[in-house]
């Protein structure tokens, strides 16, 4: 079955819901009402990745996110910690963290996969060609799909080079990250072929940009509502291309979307009745 990774983001500024839950005690609330509409992980993020975003020194990401990291570790929820920084990585999985998210796939901190090495910590390693400045700038490709992969085993294998067991990592082909419109829906086509390489999938559309634009001739026309939709109907869709987990805002949305697309496969999630 695919698993539903909640966001949970302790930021002033992120392109969705920044501000929202950056206090420590809202963001532990909203995690648990999350855990609660059927997220099998919480990813805790305390620094922005929107486009454009400007970076944020380790200790003020680490003050926003270990408590929270910590009080829903206690509380047995599953956590992974989005960061780009090693020394937040190693403290939040001291704090209970059982997965690493690095947007940058290691590559923004020299020091990231050695200090994952050590722990009993997974890793997503992300497609990624640059940080929010000057992404898009980056997006440039012949073939999307085999370029992607090409730069994810790279990864896996730098992964391994540190001593990080090729089990314990995933891939996630960095929608909307270091890619344009069309490029998105390309690489979303090819999802076979980053399954194909033996890893966890990881796939993350949630409220993005190219939603947007396939919903509305303006983004702004495109609600949250209808951007949640839409990640729900990409999430079912990544779920039937065999993706471990999707990432996503509107957990209750895509818990639903996934029971309706499993339930179409002949598997069964939702303990609901025949009838």
């Amino acid at each position: 079955m695919t698993l539903i990774m909640g966001v949970v983001n302790v930021t002033p500024d992120s392109f969705s819901d920044g501000g929202r839950y950056v206090d420590a005690e809202a963001a532990v609330a909203h995690g648990l009402l999350l855990r609660a509409q059927g997220a099998d992980i919480l990813d805790i993020g305390g620094e922005s990745t929107r486009p454009g975003a400007e970076r944020v020194a380790p200790d003020v990401e680490q003050e926003r996110v270990l408590p929270v990291v910590r009080a829903l570790s206690d509380a047995g929820v599953v956590v992974s910690i989005d960061t780009m920084n090693a020394s937040t990585a190693a403290l939040a999985v001291e704090a209970g963290a059982r997965i690493v998210n690095d947007v940058s796939g290691g590559m923004a901190d020299p020091g990231m996969l050695a200090a994952i090495a050590p722990t009993d910590a997974d890793v997503v390693l992300q497609h990624w060609r640059g940080h929010s400045a000057d992404m898009y700038a980056r997006a440039v490709y012949d073939d999307v799909v085999a370029e992607v992969t090409r730069e994810l085993t790279a990864r896996i294998a730098a992964a391994a080079q540190a001593g990080i067991d090729p089990a314990r990592v995933i891939v996630d082909p960095g929608i909307g990250f270091g890619k344009r419109g069309e490029q998105n829906w390309q690489t979303l086509r090819g999802l076979d072929h980053f399954v194909a390489m033996g890893q966890r999938v990881l796939i993350g559309t949630s409220r993005k940009r190219f939603l947007a634009d396939a919903l509305a001739q303006d983004p702004a026309d495109a609600s949250e509502a209808r951007r949640d939709l839409a990640t729900a109907v990409t999430s079912a869709l990544a779920a039937q291309a065999g993706v471990w987990a999707v990432r996503v805002h509107d957990v209750g949305a895509t818990r639903d979307a996934l029971v309706v697309a499993e339930r179409w496969a002949g598997a069964d999630r939702s303990g609901g009745r025949e009838g």
